[in-house]
């Protein structure tokens, strides 16, 4: 799960207003993102697969555009640092359920998604409450797992704007997503695990 400090850690501009007017840009890019999410879920549940495919690639374009603002001109803050990914998330996660709903991807795989996102959240908020946080640390095979989600979403959404024909390829991804999927949610829970129980130092990954 791709949790906040993805812009390289957030930090507030104390300069002018004009500054901290600039510095949330990448906000409100970020924004209109989530506002996105209802738009393509809407899209995809009754059949209009072309238009949710071009407001996911717009999306995906916003995505490259604020972050790269944010590293560029040092345009980070608290706020966005929190909100990018769970923009990113809430976006991938929505786009899976429309698909499941319109059987274009399998039940078992869109739970598999969701229940690792819920889980892991649990184990972050858990470790909150026991006084013994973890620090946030994306493991590569989550990224990797990331990859594979929004490119099997990309797959499937072009797929069904366009009939490519993509019916092997996609099934290829289904797999590749879930093997994806299941590794990185058992290794977040390993070294969560031995966090908790003293066999990790503070700072290992969530």
């Amino acid at each position: 799960m791709d949790f906040p400090g993805s812009r390289g850690g957030a930090r507030f501009l104390h300069s002018s207003t004009g500054s901290k007017l600039y510095a949330n840009i990448p906000n409100f890019i970020t924004l209109a993102r989530v506002l996105s999410v209802p738009v393509i879920f809407y899209l995809l549940v009754n059949d209009n697969s072309r238009a949710a495919f071009y407001v996911f690639v717009c999306a995906g374009i916003s995505d490259a555009v604020d972050g790269y603002l944010a590293k560029r001109f040092n345009w980070t803050t608290e706020l966005g640092a929190y909100l990018d990914p769970l923009a990113d998330k809430a976006l991938i996660v929505s786009i899976y359920i429309a698909l499941a709903v319109s059987r274009e991807l399998p039940l078992w795989l869109v739970i598999a998604v969701v229940s690792r996102d819920i889980l892991i959240l649990l184990a972050v908020m858990l470790s909150l409450l026991l006084a013994h946080p973890v620090r946030i640390k994306p493991l590569a095979v989550s990224k990797l797992n990331t990859v594979a989600q929004i490119v099997l979403a990309a797959t499937v959404l072009a797929d069904g704007a366009f009939g490519l024909g993509l019916e092997t390829a996609r099934l290829v991804l289904v797999w590749i997503t879930g093997a994806l999927t299941i590794l990185s949610l058992l290794a977040y829970l390993k070294a969560w695990l031995m966090h908790m129980t003293g066999y990790e130092s503070p700072d290992a990954p969530s």
